[in-house]
């Protein structure tokens, strides 16, 4: 063995130009499977509007089954179920910050409303 580094054109078993192009694989069985689900998750959201549910049920139904097909596309397709805990925090904290600051704006301006209604009119 030579005390000389390798040459560009050497590849060193276990470097990082060995598995540069190499990835994570996951079976096609596991993308299918949530293929399958995110249709059936799409149906029941359309079956909501064929069973002419109305009011906040309607509303809830199309909400939750939106945040799970959402949760399904990130978690699976965009591999985020299989990233460290700090780039999750990183990417999905902030959204969920301005979704509670927007809740609390709704909130103060229906309150507002009331107010100016009750005084005001």
């Amino acid at each position: 063995m030579s005390s000389t580094p390798a040459s560009p054109t050497e590849v060193v078993h276990g470097s990082s130009a060995d598995t540069a192009h190499t990835g994570q694989q996951h079976p096609i069985g596991l993308y299918l499977k949530i293929w399958g689900l995110l249709f059936v998750l799409s149906t029941l959201s359309y079956l909501v509007d064929y069973f002419h549910f109305t009011g906040y049920l309607r509303w809830t139904l199309i909400l939750v089954f939106m945040a799970m097909k959402a949760g399904l596309i990130i978690g699976v397709f965009m591999h985020m179920a299989w990233e460290r805990m700090a780039l999750i925090c990183a990417i999905l904290v902030p959204p969920l910050c301005l979704l509670v600051l927007v809740g609390l704006m709704a909130e103060e301006a229906n309150y507002t409303f009331i107010t100016r209604g009750l005084f005001f009119h």
